[in-house]
């Protein structure tokens, strides 16, 4: 065969197709092709699963392109996107309230999701050795701090950060099955790709690799999924139902042998309409339409598996979707799809040949989405062929499939190199006790591990190549908590007052065990911090040393116990009467004034009694006010008048004397008039009835010195 023609399979689950292409200055050209279907079920979901059978297939497809165009050596080939192994998995770190603050630590905590990943995928795996897969991708679904979905992790506290993602995995028995087929058949494999990444690669220039856009490759057995976004290949996907589902549906629908119904579904889809004869002999006619009526039950079936699957692996639905291979030509499939998606009927299509744009147009070229894949083996496999590269990871030999541009991480996750557990530990916490309250003081964080790239400083990220050295080493533990009270504390709350109108600031001091240290302090674990600020009027007077006195004013009263006031003093905050507890605010003016001293009137109101018995006269036309005491009031034999004071805990007597009557002679204590003084003859009249010195009196009565 000529040196400038390239030789690809696409080894399928009903059939392998062999394409000759040819490379020239404008493209490339098809020389030939041949396809040929396997005599017997040898492949299962893109896995070889009878060598010898398959071997024998490909070469009757060699031997058939051999007799026009020579011998054939080599040839480039695809691993089905089928066999790839998809795996949900989550990572998740404890914050202790203290934020991620770069993007590397998101990235470790993504791998270690990976790592994770892999290890479930190992487990299903008997051997259980997760060297036995190839991570070929994987895309974050979604972060979360403390189980809340978050749009990115730096910054945010919290207690947990997670991270859930879906990766990709690729079995090596896929890849050890193809070269085993391929040396049987006298072939050595040129080069390797994805059969995704081969549609994607012819369709999808690397320009538009930054949209959205899902491809779908319906085969016979397994619908494969590849989706771009970001410049690169973000996701793949399977689902086990593809266009033998609408085979069978139509062999059960019109009794149809399966055989006959596969022929009739390409005839009716290709030419609009095709008379099929059932298993009794009739003829039916079926146009394309009413097919796609008839069979509509599976139609929905299978676009619902690709929708929910596109939908797994990207969240959210697509730009656009595109269609290759045999099954994409199923009736409505398109329209059916697009409802799924909830997106525009145009932004769903099916894409053929004639889409690829560095294939030259030539009469040769067939018809359809079915060659879409082998085509872009060959054309990817040339421009882009994957290769095994080896490094060394901590001096462990690591061989590694190239389907990507490799980095370091990638080398971590394939090594089994659990990165999370090479974070340093973080440093002892301490408990301590604020006013009663238990409070948690962290460690610091331990470091990141460090990794050399070829004894360079690298990240998770840096590009490998092959034979290059990396070592990763754990990271520097935390230390212990080191927080000083007043990086506690942070702010001392204070309040201004007034106190008989001087200013005064009520200031919070700190006691650690009952002492009073400096705000430098290192707070230490157990510790018993308090923080006391004079809130009352109680505490601010305690700590002046002002506290008055607050005992209760009592006294008794012919020996019955009696309280007259709580106390020597009164309290004004701003004017108003208030109690020791009355809890201070910002800018209150307090002052503190005696109580006037209590004297034997103020007990006699609070009991209501009149000390005094009182009649009003008139005395020669002038208005006199006479008493006499009603109450005798004893302190200790002490005789008290109404303005006696008295003291607490006074033990006073009290008891009424016996009332005696007024007479005129009793005027004389109450005018300024000298009897003897008064010359000649003289009566005393009251009423202006004459009367006597010790006639008796009464209220209202006039007196008269006549």
């Amino acid at each position: 065969m000529m040196n400038n023609y390239i030789f690809a399979l696409d080894i399928g689950t009903r059939s392998v197709t062999g394409i000759i292409l040819e490379k020239d200055s404008e493209g490339y050209s098809l020389i030939d092709y041949y396809t040929k279907e396997h005599k017997v079920r040898s492949m299962h979901d893109g896995q070889i699963h009878h060598v010898v059978e398959v071997a024998n297939v490909i070469k009757d497809v060699k031997d058939a392109l051999e007799e026009k165009h020579g011998k054939i050596k080599k040839v480039s080939v695809a691993a089905a996107g089928r066999s790839l192994k998809t795996v949900e998995s989550e990572a998740t770190i404890q914050l202790e309230k203290k934020p991620i603050t770069d993007h590397e630590t998101v990235k470790h905590l993504e791998l270690s999701a990976v790592h994770t990943a892999q290890l479930d995928l190992a487990s299903q795996n008997s051997a259980h050795d997760y060297s036995n897969y190839y991570c070929v991708g994987y895309s974050v679904l979604r972060y979360k701090i403390d189980g809340e979905q978050i749009g990115s992790l730096i910054e945010q506290s919290g207690s947990t950060a997670t991270v859930e993602i879906i990766a990709t995995f690729l079995p090596k028995i896929v890849v050890e099955s193809l070269l085993a087929a391929l040396n049987r058949a006298g072939l050595e494999m040129e080069a390797l790709t994805l059969e995704p990444i081969a549609a994607i690669h012819v369709l999808i220039p690397e320009s538009m690799r930054r949209l959205n856009v899902a491809l779908v490759d319906i085969g016979a057995g397994t619908s494969d999924i590849a989706i771009t976004n970001h410049g690169t290949v973000a996701a793949y996907g399977m689902v086990p139902i593809a266009g033998d589902e609408i085979t069978e549906a139509m062999s059960d629908h019109y009794l149809l042998d399966y055989p006959i119904a596969e022929e009739m579904k390409r005839k009716i889809v290709n030419e609009g309409e095709g008379v099929v004869s059932d298993i009794l002999g009739f003829d039916t006619t079926i146009t394309y339409d009413t097919l796609a009526s008839d069979i509509k039950p599976s139609i929905d079936k299978l676009a619902n598996a690709i929708a929910e699957e596109i939908l797994l692996l990207n969240a959210t639905p697509p730009k656009a979707v595109m269609l290759v291979g045999g099954g994409s030509l199923t009736p409505e499939l398109t329209t059916v799809l697009s409802e799924k998606l909830k997106l525009p009927t145009n932004r769903v299509a099916v894409r053929e040949i004639d889409a690829i744009q560095t294939l030259n147009k030539t009469e040769n070229l067939p018809s359809g989405p079915d060659f879409v894949t082998p085509i872009g083996i060959a054309i990817v496999a040339e421009q882009n062929p994957i290769h095994y590269i080896t490094v060394n990871v901590n001096e462990q030999v690591i061989r590694m499939f190239e389907m990507k541009q490799l980095t370091v991480g990638d080398c971590l996750v394939q090594g089994g190199i659990e990165i999370n557990k090479l974070y340093g530990k973080p440093g002892m916490a301490s408990m301590v006790l604020l006013n009663g309250k238990e409070v948690t003081l962290p460690g610091e964080f331990g470091q990141a591990p460090s990794i050399l790239l070829n004894e360079k400083p690298a990240t998770v990220d840096s590009i490998v190549n092959n034979g290059d050295q990396i070592k990763i080493e754990k990271g520097s533990d935390g230390k212990a908590a080191n927080v000083t009270l007043e990086q506690l504390i942070e702010e001392l709350p204070s309040i201004n007052i007034f106190y008989h109108n001087q200013p005064y600031t009520l200031k919070t001091t700190i006691y650690v065990n009952n002492k009073r240290p400096s705000l430098e302090y290192i707070v230490q674990d157990k510790d018993e911090i308090e923080l006391k600020q004079p809130k009352t009027i109680r505490e601010f007077l305690e700590s002046l040393g002002e506290l008055p006195s607050t005992k209760a004013f009592f006294i008794y009263v012919n020996n019955e116990k009696m309280k007259l006031k709580d106390g020597e003093t009164q309290i004004l905050v701003n004017g108003s009467l208030v109690s020791l507890d009355y809890q201070l605010k910002q800018n209150d003016n307090l002052v503190i004034q005696k109580n006037k001293k209590i004297v034997l009137k103020d007990i006699l109101k609070i009991m209501e009694l009149d000390y005094w018995n009182t009649i009003e006269v008139k005395f020669n036309g002038k208005p006199i006010t006479m008493k006499q005491a009603k109450l005798e009031v004893t302190r200790d034999d002490e005789r008290l008048e109404e303005e006696s004071e008295i003291h607490s805990l006074d033990n006073v007597q009290l008891k009424e004397r016996k009332p005696e009557p007024f007479i005129f002679q009793d005027i004389f204590r109450y005018i300024d008039i000298d009897i003897q003084s008064v010359g000649g003859n003289f009566k005393l009249y009251k009423n202006n009835q004459e009367t006597t010195f010790f006639d008796t009196i009464h209220n209202g009565d006039h007196l008269e010195i006549k």
